[in-house]
């Protein structure tokens, strides 16, 4: 009997350190503020150096003040201009057309990639096409886009989704083709099939390389905006591009830089976002050190 009892206590007391080596150490109270000032600081010092460096410009009287004006007027208007309710219009306004042409660019891109990974002659037809237009520029679509839907709203859009779908489906594509053959028969061997076997294996184990693609889709349809919100000026619609087209008219170089650092700082944000959630996705797969 009490040979029975030691080895009952030996047993649970291995499988109490089996479960602790499973379990992550608890995080110290004060580890999240200094993760946080690792990851801050040296974007506090880029920026630093950034600012330091444009003064130093400004100093060495390259270009008068009118034309290249200083870190300190430029950030008084842009404080000044981030008063005015106009000015969030323009944003309202920008990230609208933005999130609009990036979630119909997504929608498109996840169709096209789906079918051409599932089907071999649709692959062998267009996978090229699908990977040149990804990498043409996408102000050389402007001219047809003004062709064929005069300065409006759908000009812009068309320019924004032709040029962010490819690089999203290609990043479904790229994903889908790395699923380990594996996973494939285990799913064969439980009865996926079809619909079934891309909506609970295929497409969640593509998701790594699907987030990349939408966060490259992303860049490539915010730079389509920004060129487009300056070539294609639709009435009535005065957008960020469109107010910084207005500042270069009238030769206000602090707001035509202003509004270049709103732009700046919006697509940092975004690219937080995206970030974000590739970290989570990646901790969710066990692809991260903690």
């Amino acid at each position: 009997m009490p040979t029975e009892v030691v080895t009952a206590d030996k047993t649970a007391d291995e499988v109490s350190g089996l479960d602790a080596l499973e379990l992550a150490p608890r995080p110290e109270k004060g580890d999240r503020g200094r993760r946080i000032w690792n990851s801050a600081w040296p974007k506090l010092l880029a920026v630093a150096i950034a600012i330091a460096a444009w003064q130093l410009v400004v100093l060495s009287e390259w270009k008068p003040t009118y034309v290249l004006p200083g870190p300190v007027d430029v950030f008084a208007d842009l404080k000044e201009l981030a008063t005015t309710p106009d000015f969030w219009d323009g944003v309202r306004l920008t990230l609208t057309r933005a999130f609009t042409g990036f979630l119909l660019a997504v929608a498109i891109g996840t169709v096209i990639g789906a079918a051409v990974s599932r089907f071999a002659p649709l692959r062998a037809a267009i996978g090229s096409l699908i990977t040149g237009l990804q990498t043409m520029p996408s102000i050389m679509w402007f001219p047809l886009a003004i062709l064929l839907f005069q300065l409006s709203e759908s000009a812009i859009m068309f320019v924004v989704v032709i040029g962010a779908a490819p690089s999203v489906a290609n990043g479904l594509i790229s994903g889908i083709d790395y699923v380990p053959r594996t996973w494939l028969r285990v799913g064969q061997v439980l009865g996926m099939k079809g619909l079934s076997k891309y909506r609970h294996l295929i497409l969640p184990a593509s998701l790594p390389s699907f987030i990349s693609g939408l966060k490259q889709g992303w860049a490539f349809s915010w730079r389509s905006l920004m060129a487009g919100e300056l070539l294609v000026i639709v009435p009535g619609a005065l957008s960020v591009g469109a107010r910084m087209q207005n500042a270069r008219d009238l030769h206000e170089a602090s707001l035509v830089i202003s509004y270049i650092i709103v732009v700046l700082i919006i697509g940092i944000l975004i690219d937080i976002l995206f970030n974000t959630a590739d970290n989570a996705l990646r901790k969710r797969w066990g692809l991260t050190g903690n």
